[in-house]
């Protein structure tokens, strides 16, 4: 049992996973992320500072969930830049470029490479005889 202290409201909590708010408080945030939600898609165009003023909300918890890629802004509206090149995105931490450059860098890591093939028979083609002293 891991009992945590709420970060948002201070109350014990029995922890099992994800941040460490309770589960009123999770459900608060839930409640106020979909009205961020709502009032970007009523409001194309708008960036974090404005949501974070009409919503009453904290801008860097709009970039956390811009990050997790649970929004997405339209282009020209964010100030938002790929964590790897800088160039500007929309959502996530990364440009298409860059996670597609990580894919193929990772795709080169699992590539096994391929064992030489074993010759059992020596040049003249018949079974190689071997001694054991």
């Amino acid at each position: 049992m891991d009992v945590r202290n709420c970060r948002g409201c201070g109350k014990l909590f029995n922890h099992i996973s994800g941040p460490f708010i309770c589960p009123a408080c999770r459900e608060k945030l839930e409640e106020k992320f979909q009205e961020v939600k709502k009032y970007i898609q009523d409001n194309p165009g708008v960036g974090v500072k404005q949501v974070s003023e009409a919503c009453d909300i904290d801008g860097g918890q709009i970039r956390q969930w811009i990050r997790e890629e649970r929004l997405e802004f339209s282009e020209g509206s964010m100030e938002l830049g790929c964590e790897k090149c800088g160039a500007p995105i929309t959502s996530g931490r990364f440009c298409d470029a860059c996670k597609a450059s990580m894919v193929n860098s990772l795709n080169h890591v699992y590539e096994q490479p391929k064992a030489p093939a074993k010759d059992n028979h020596d040049s003249a083609g018949g079974p190689k005889m071997r001694f054991l002293s």
